[in-house]
C-alpha cells in the first residue's frame, strides 16, 4: 500500500509523454502527440491460499489496482474466510473514511468455482488478478477469453524456480549451500511460489558431497502441519506420483505434529529429467529434486527444457562466470528474475521487483504481482487536442500539472493506507 501510494503521489503511474509538434518538418507535418495511461476499469481479484494477508484481500493485486484508479471486487479464498472478512472491513471503513464511493471495494465469499467464474465473465470486469494453480489460472483465462470481449488476465500460477549450482561454487562452500538450499526448501513448509524445486548441478565429487549433505539436512527437517487440509492432500498426491518417477534419498523425520508434512529430497540425471517431463512440474510444498549432469552441455541443455519460471538462481564463484556467461541468456528467456548467490524464497516489494515470469510461471510475462510496476491501465494518445480538452497531466506545463495530479489522488490514497497501518 505505502509503495503504490509513493507511486501515485509522484504521478508516475500516468506514464505522461509529450512529444511536440513539429510543423516545420518537410516530409510530412508532424501532430502534437501526447500520451498517458487511464485506468481499464473494475478488476476482480482472488485471494491466494498461502498469503492470507501479502496476495489476497488487500495485497498486491488490491493495492495496484487502487493505485490505478481501478474499483476492485475481491473474492476470498475458503481457507481463510476470517481473516478475509477482517482485512475487508478494515478497508471498507477505510473507502468511506477517504469519502470514496462504496464501489471502490466489494467483497465476495462463496464455495466452490460457481462464484469466481461468474465474476469473471460479468460484463463490468475489465481485469482479473490471480494467485493460485496452473488449472485455477487457466480456467480463469479460459472464460476471459470467450467473453464478448476478453478482458486481460494477470495470472501467477506455477514455477519450480531452479537453482544451478556450478562447480565451483560447490567446490568452495558446497556444505554451506546445502544447508542454505535446504533451509530454503523447507521454509514456511514449503508453500512458497518461490520455493527451489530444482538444483542442477554437473557431475563429481563436490556435487556428491553437496548432496549427501542437503540429505543430511534434510533428514533433520521435522513435520510441519500445512496451512489447509487442501494442500496436505495435495502434496501427498504429489509424492506419490514424485516417488514413481524419481529416486527419494532423503525423508524428514516424524515429529509430534504427525499429520502434517514431511520434506523429501529426490535425485535423478540428467538424462531421466529430460526423458520425463513431469520432473520438471511444480509440487507446491516441502520438496525438491537435484538433477545432476555429466558436462557443460547437458546442464545447458536442461536450462533449455525448462519451461517459464518466477526465478533461476546461479550459485556463482569468480571461475564459474564463463559458464554463468552460456547460462544468463538461456535463463533471461526463461525466468522473470535471475539471482546469484542466494535463494529465492525472499520476495522484496520494491520498484525493481519482478514477481513474474514467461508461461505458465504466468498468464503475462509483462506484469509482477509484487513490486510497482503499472498494472491495470492502458495507454492512450491524444493527438491535436486543444489544451482546453488536454488531461491535466498532459498540459503544456507537465511536470507541474502531473505533481498536483498525484499529490491529489495520493492525498485521498493517504488516508486510505494510514487507516489500514493503523495510524
Amino acid at each position: 500500500m505505502r509503495l503504490f501510494a509513493s507511486l501515485v503521489r509522484e504521478g508516475r503511474w500516468l506514464c505522461a509523454t509529450l512529444d511536440s509538434a513539429q510543423p516545420e518538418c518537410k516530409s510530412l507535418p508532424r501532430s502534437d502527440l501526447r500520451l498517458q495511461k487511464i485506468p481499464v476499469g473494475p478488476v476482480a481479484v482472488f485471494g491466494a491460499s498461502n498469503f492470507p494477508l501479502a496476495s489476497s484481500v488487500a495485497g498486491g493485486d488490491t493495492a495496484a489496482a487502487f493505485a490505478a484508479s481501478c474499483p476492485v471486487v475481491v473474492k476470498s479464498h475458503p481457507a481463510h474466510l476470517g481473516t478475509s472478512e477482517l482485512v475487508g472491513r478494515a478497508v471498507q471503513k477505510a473507502v468511506a473514511d477517504s469519502g470514496l464511493p462504496e464501489g471502490v471495494f466489494s467483497l465476495v465469499v462463496g464455495a466452490g468455482n460457481a462464484i469466481g467464474e461468474a465474476l469473471v465473465a460479468h460484463p463490468a470486469i475489465q481485469a482479473v488478478g490471480f494467485t493460485g494453480s496452473r488449472r485455477g489460472g487457466l480456467a480463469l483465462v479460459d472464460i476471459a477469453s470467450k467473453r464478448p470481449v476478453p478482458i486481460p488476465v494477470f495470472a501467477e500460477m506455477s514455477s519450480v524456480n531452479p537453482v544451478f549450482a556450478l562447480p565451483h561454487a560447490l567446490e568452495t562452500r558446497g556444505d554451506t549451500l546445502a544447508t542454505a538450499y535446504i533451509d530454503s526448501v523447507t521454509l514456511g513448509v514449503g508453500q512458497f511460489c518461490t520455493n527451489p524445486g530444482l538444483v542442477i548441478a554437473l557431475e563429481n565429487s563436490d556435487s556428491d558431497d553437496f548432496i549427501e549433505h542437503a540429505a543430511a539436512a534434510l533428514e533433520k527437517k521435522g513435520t510441519q502441519s500445512m496451512l489447509t487440509a487442501g494442500i496436505a492432500a495435495a502434496y501427498a498426491d504429489g509424492i506419490e506420483h514424485r516417488d514413481a518417477t524419481a529416486k527419494r534419498i532423503a525423508t524428514g523425520t516424524k515429529n509430534d505434529a504427525s499429520s502434517g508434512a514431511l520434506p523429501v529430497l529426490y535425485c535423478v540425471s540428467a538424462q531421466e529429467f529430460l526423458a520425463k517431463p513431469q520432473l520438471a512440474e511444480e509440487i507446491f510444498w516441502p520438496t525438491s529434486v537435484i538433477v545432476v549432469c555429466r558436462d557443460e552441455d547437458e546442464m545447458i541443455a536442461v536450462a533449455r527444457h525448462l519451461e517459464g519460471q518466477l526465478t533461476a538462481t546461479l550459485l556463482i564463484e569468480k571461475d564459474d562466470i564463463e559458464l554463468a556467461r552460456w547460462l544468463l541468456p538461456v535463463l533471461e528467456r526463461k525466468a522473470g528474475r535471475i539471482l546469484a548467490n542466494g535463494f529465492p524464497t525472499g520476495v522484496e516489494v520494491s520498484y525493481a521487483m519482478m514477481h513474474g515470469g514467461p508461461y505458465p510461471a504466468t498468464s503475462d510475462s509483462r506484469s509482477t504481482s509484487v513490486g510497482a510496476m503499472a498494472r491495470f491501465l492502458r495507454p492512450v494518445c491524444y493527438q491535436d487536442l486543444p489544451a482546453t480538452l488536454l488531461p491535466e497531466a498532459l498540459a503544456d506545463q507537465p511536470l507541474v500539472a502531473v505533481a498536483v495530479a498525484g499529490w491529489r489522488t495520493g492525498a485521498e490514497l493517504k488516508q486510505s493506507v494510514n487507516y489500514l497501518c493503523g495510524e
